[in-house]
């Protein structure tokens, strides 16, 4: 092989190894006459390692009920990308499901708050920056894991309610905005391998299911995608979330306090556009 045919194999073959990025269409193939239970009371698992970005849990469907798929830790195709959590909306008489999607941005999620940095608009959980993801420490459980790219943030709070679905009777009345429609109409790419394995394992679960648990699920979360063996804790029967559940974590050591502020090469600022 030539020596100036290199760079051409090269870059194909990156290529190839890249995830797929699609534009961001709306799957509609799921749709049910009645609407999803509430969202359950949980708290967050520790941080498996740096790096795993937060997935909240959601009520899925599988043909025949609902069914409670876990909240988890989840590694990212690619750094610089961010979780736009599913959600369910009310469309022409059924409950449509729009499935969640991984981006440089986060897009429109129903206005749902799933807790945990996801209020209903944005993502207030960290951002990347210089190929590093920077944590907020008000959000993100660290346990045991030692997080030096942090900072310490107040969430603003956009949606109080624990309503898992957009429009129709009882439901949210968010509509996108203009950044969360270029979002959604960017290009994006699916949920990864393991986050489809943890749907899948979910399905097979009884008691994840609303038929068996009456919107009580018996797993909440888990600390690594269809790790089912390790539950992570969880909070039940809680009319609202009770302090430190459902969006806060306890509070860590390391890392800094107040907005992102340029600290040598590991803590650098946050864009200047956010």
């Amino acid at each position: 092989m030539r020596r100036s045919q290199l760079p051409a194999l090269f870059a194909a073959v990156l290529l190839l190894a890249a995830p797929t990025l699609s534009p961001a269409g709306v799957d509609l193939s799921v749709s049910v006459s009645f609407a999803p239970p509430a969202l359950p009371v949980y708290v967050q698992p520790p941080l498996p390692a740096r790096g795993y970005l937060w997935t909240p849990g959601y009520w899925a469907w599988d043909g025949v009920g609902y069914y409670w798929v876990p909240g988890t830790w989840v590694l990212p195709p690619v750094s610089g990308l961010l979780w736009t959590p599913g959600y369910w909306a009310w469309r022409d008489g059924f409950y449509v499901w729009n499935p969640g999607y991984w981006g440089p941005t986060v897009g429109f999620y129903g206005g749902v708050n799933y807790g945990f940095g996801y209020t209903g608009v944005g993502f207030q959980g960290g951002y990347w920056h210089g190929g590093a993801f920077f944590y907020n420490r008000a959000v993100a459980n660290f346990g045991h894991v030692q997080v030096f790219d942090a900072y310490s943030a107040p969430v603003e709070r956009h949606e109080m309610s624990r309503v898992s679905f957009n429009g129709g009777p009882g439901g949210l009345r968010a509509r996108p905005s203009a950044a969360e429609r270029l979002a959604m109409s960017g290009r994006h790419a699916g949920p990864t391998v393991l986050q489809r394995q943890h749907e899948q394992g979910a399905a097979g679960m009884p008691g994840l299911h609303a038929s068996e648990n009456g919107g009580r699920p018996q797993i909440l979360t888990t600390r690594l995608p269809a790790d089912f063996s390790h539950p992570g804790p969880g909070l039940r029967n809680h009319p609202m979330p009770p302090a430190g559940a459902y969006g806060h974590a306890p509070r860590q050591g390391g890392g800094h306090n107040g907005p992102p502020r340029e600290q040598g090469r590991r803590e650098a600022g946050p864009p200047r556009d956010r």
